[in-house]
Formats: C-alpha cells, structure tokens, sequence
C-alpha cells in the first residue's frame, strides 16, 4: 500500500503549470486589447473599462496584472515593437559615404513610418497629455531618436561651433512629424528624404553631396 500511495502522481506542479499558463495567456489578451485601442482610438481614449471589456476580463484583472499606467503602457510598447520591429541604425553604418547614408536612412525611416502611420500618430500625438506614456516614451523613443541621430552625425562635418545645429537638424529630418507634414504637402518618399538631406547640408555647411532623383521616385 506505501509502495502504491508513493507511485501516485503529484497534481500539483500540472495545476500550476497550467495557472501560470492561463495567466499570461490573460496578460496577453490585456496588452493585445490595449494595443488594438491605442491604434485605434489612442492611448488618451482607452480606458481601463475599455480594455477590459475587449479582453474579456474585469477590470480589476487588468490591474492585477498591470497595477499602473506605465506597466501596461510598458507592455503594450514592447509588445508593438516586437511586432513591428524598428529600423537598425547599426545597419546603416555599412553606408561609409555619410551624404548616402543619410538618404537611405531617410528613405528607410519614412518607408516605415508610411507603414505604421495610425499608431505612431495616436502615440506621439497623446505623449505631452499623458504621462504614464510620456514616462515610457522618454526611455524607449527618445531613445531611440538620439542613437539615430548619433549614428547619421559620423562623418558630417558642420561649421565651427555648428555641433548643436547639426544634430537639432539632424533630429528634425528623421522625425515623425516632419515626414507626415512633408508626404501631406505632395511629396513621396524619395522626395521627402532628399529634401531634409539638403537641409541638414544648407543648415550646418555639411557637404553631402546627394544626386537628385526623379520627381515621382517614392510615390
């Protein structure tokens, strides 16, 4: 009989193996739901209620599982971003002429902001009202501009004591904004990023040369 009790197996390590499953399969769901809101409707606009009701859980759940704004913001953003995976800057370190360089990155950074328009426009345009999202951003966006701007500034040379000038102008060619205002305005893809090439060259007397292109190129 001792023998028979001690051959039974033990339930327990499979229960919690599947509530450890069914919980991140309700965190999923929970950061999936507020994903699809944010895309929507924006971060400003989704409220907890909401994002329960999509995910089918209670709103108490939702704070269970993300007790503040910026854990589930957090969530949300990283799991985008593995979704949607941003362009590499060290990628465009293989492009020695800066001037190119410049243009490509351009290019490759508009390409994927046409892409990904709706949701980095709900985003950046609910950062300065929400601060939850605005504390994540900081880190991850912010981020990520100035190691793009990092790696775009080798090898351009601005005028003496131009340093502040190169990098502000550098920041404003590969911003959101700046390509949504310039592709608004008729330009395409091609078109926008030879613009802002040349302005970062007029702006801090850099001198990358960047071979025109044709009018519709990027359309």
């Amino acid at each position: 009989m001792h023998n028979e009790i001690m051959a039974k197996p033990n339930p327990r390590p499979y229960r919690k193996r599947r509530r450890a499953e069914s919980e991140e399969e309700t965190r999923r769901r929970i950061t999936e739901a507020a994903v699809e809101l944010h895309g929507t409707v924006g971060p400003s606009n989704s409220t907890i209620t909401e994002v329960a009701k999509l995910a089918g859980v209670s709103r108490m759940t939702v704070y269970n599982h993300f007790p503040t704004e910026v854990d589930l913001f957090a969530a949300c953003s990283s799991h985008w971003a593995s979704q949607n995976p941003f362009p590499d800057p060290s990628r465009w370190t293989g492009v020695t002429e800066p001037s190119e360089r410049l243009r490509s990155a351009l290019e490759e950074m508009y390409g994927w902001y046409d892409s990904k328009q709706q949701m980095l426009g709900n985003v950046l345009r609910d950062v300065p009202v929400v601060p939850a999202l605005a504390e994540v951003m900081d880190e991850l966006w912010t981020t990520y501009m100035a190691d793009i701007v990092g790696v775009l500034a080798e090898g351009l040379t601005p005028r003496s004591g131009q340093d502040r000038a190169l990098h502000a102008s550098l920041r404003l060619a590969v911003d959101f904004n700046t390509w949504r205002t310039l592709t608004e305005s008729g330009l395409g893809r091609g078109e926008a990023a030879e613009v802002m090439a040349r302005m970062v060259q007029q702006a801090t007397g850099t001198s990358p040369s960047v071979p025109p292109k044709a009018a519709t190129e990027g359309r």
